[in-house]
């Protein structure tokens, strides 16, 4: 996986995947940013939602189950002295379909956590994370 990160001048940065998508980074009005983008730690904690997210909708479809919605709300916690790593994630996750098993919610959080999430479980190198769930039946 390749990626390139281009200074935009002050605290911007300009980021560019591989597959050519591309996100905006800039830093706080204290540090000569402009609030034009994402902190870059916002966006690990985003890339580990959207990872994990991924996954649960993913696991659940195979499963047969009827979703029809999937959020996940992430509270993350912060060291800090530098440097300022993620010490406590929380991802709440809000599944909404028909006829949902719990008990294949709950094994498609954990599967997404133990074994197939990339970003949560590098994340979990410095971070103590923890998931949990609610159902909403439509």
């Amino acid at each position: 996986m390749k990626a390139e990160v281009k200074w935009a001048g002050e605290a911007r940065f300009d980021g560019k995947s591989e597959t050519g998508h591309t996100v905006i980074m800039d830093g706080a009005e204290e540090y000569g940013g402009k609030n034009q983008g994402a902190r870059p730690m916002e966006l690990l904690l985003l890339g580990m939602g959207g990872c994990s997210a991924f996954d649960v909708v993913l696991i659940l479809k195979k499963a047969r189950q009827e979703i029809i919605d999937c959020v996940v709300q992430l509270d993350a916690q912060r060291a800090e002295t530098e440097p300022k790593v993620f010490t406590k994630i929380h991802a709440h996750f809000i599944v909404t379909g028909k006829n949902l098993s719990e008990k294949r919610v709950a094994r498609a959080v954990e599967l997404s956590a133990e074994k197939y999430c990339s970003a949560s479980i590098m994340l979990a190198k410095t971070a103590d994370i923890t998931h949990d769930f609610e159902l909403v039946e439509v």
